[in-house]
Formats: structure tokens, C-alpha cells, sequence
């Protein structure tokens, strides 16, 4: 149970230098003896350095191991996809970007080649975290369904029928996945996944304060 704030950081997608530069701002707040940190999932694929994201995360948590890692959806297609499974579709949502990224960082090895730290960072993170007064997760959820009972395809990939949801989850839910111009803010939920890889910039929100940090 935190005894600070809680700073969640939304999809980063690859984005290292909007990653490195929002945390430069997040340091200058975080106690990490009191405060908690949460990342949402979507590490990886569509933008251009998802090698160095990852390389970033894991030494993160090295430094806080108290750190909570979510799993987003292109986390769960990337393990499939080094399982030898629906390759295709993971290509198509971004991975070339991904196996590119993990390519220049490894020259003259395999393409497929994942530095075994980050084979145990994949396979280590949760589909969701409660605190107190807060549910974090990569997607969403369904409405009346209990937290221990969701199905991980929906805390991975729901999208519109969360969105529109005015459900009371108990807790006010906090997530990613579904991009916005603009951190989304209802009173069951806050949408922080503000399209990095699409231009915008990468947040971070501050509970309770509600307070954004963004890139």
C-alpha cells in the first residue's frame, strides 16, 4: 500500500528519447521511499528504439526494485510471436520496428536475438496492480466482473466498451491503450496513453494530485 504518491506512466512504444525525457522531470518529484512507480505496458513496437527502452526499464528496476512493470498488448504479441505464433499479425502491428531495434544493438547476431535480462523482463510483468483507492491496467476492464476474475484478453485489449463505460469498478481505474490528444479524465477512469509514437507526447500521471507530467 503506498504511503506517497503514485506516478503511472502510460505507452511508450519505442519512444526512448520522450521515455528518457519525461523521467528527467518525474525524478525531480519521486521519493522513492515513499512514492510508487507503475509503467502501463506497450513498451515495444511502432516507434524506434524499443531495444533501449527496455534496456532502460530493466536497469530502473535494478536501482527500484519496487517498480511495477503492467503488460500491455504488444507485450503478449511479441511473446507469441518468439513462440513462433500469429508472427504475421505481430508484424503488421509494429514489430518490424522491434526485431529492427533489437538488430542494430546486436550486429552480426540474429535478428531474433533477446538479450536474456530482457526474456525475463517480458516474461515478469503483471496484467494488473491495486493500491487503495486505484486499479492499473494496460486496457481496461469489463463492467461487473470481479478484478481476480477478468479475462487477460480484455485487461490486454479492450477498448470501446470500456471507454464509454460509466460503471463504478469500486476504484477509479487507470490505463493505457487507447490513445488520446489529451489525458482522459471521468470519474471511474483516467486514460494516460497520449500517442507518443504518433507525434504527441509521452505522460505521466501523479495520484492522487491528478497532476500530468508529460515529454
Amino acid at each position: 500500500m503506498s504511503r506517497g504518491s503514485i506516478y503511472a506512466v502510460g505507452d511508450i512504444h519505442g519512444c526512448y528519447e520522450k521515455l528518457r525525457r519525461l523521467m528527467e522531470k518525474v525524478w525531480k518529484q519521486f521519493e522513492p521511499d515513499y512514492d510508487t512507480l507503475i509503467f502501463l505496458g506497450d513498451y515495444i513496437d511502432r516507434g524506434p528504439d524499443s531495444f533501449s527502452v527496455v534496456k532502460y526499464l530493466t536497469n530502473l528496476k535494478k536501482q527500484f526494485p519496487g517498480i511495477i512493470f503492467l503488460k500491455g498488448n504488444h507485450e503478449e504479441m511479441f511473446g507469441q510471436y518468439l513462440l513462433g505464433l500469429e508472427r504475421h499479425a505481430y508484424m503488421v502491428n509494429g514489430g518490424q520496428h522491434t526485431l529492427e531495434s533489437y538488430f542494430r544493438h546486436n550486429p552480426g547476431g540474429e535478428v531474433q536475438t533477446i538479450p536474456p535480462e530482457h526474456l525475463h523482463f517480458y516474461s515478469s510483468l503483471s496484467l494488473y496492480y491495486e493500491s487503495e483507492d486505484y486499479i492499473f491496467v494496460h486496457a481496461g476492464l469489463k463492467d461487473r466482473i470481479p478484478l481476480e476474475k477478468q479475462k487477460s484478453e480484455d485487461l490486454l485489449w479492450i477498448r470501446k466498451r470500456f471507454i464509454r463505460s460509466d460503471f463504478d469498478y469500486g476504484k477509479k481505474v487507470v490505463f493505457g491503450h487507447t490513445p488520446f490528444s489529451e489525458p482522459l479524465v471521468q470519474p471511474n477512469k483516467i486514460g494516460i496513453d497520449t500517442g507518443a509514437v504518433y507525434g504527441n507526447r509521452l505522460t505521466c500521471v501523479k495520484l492522487p494530485e491528478t497532476e500530468f507530467i508529460q515529454s
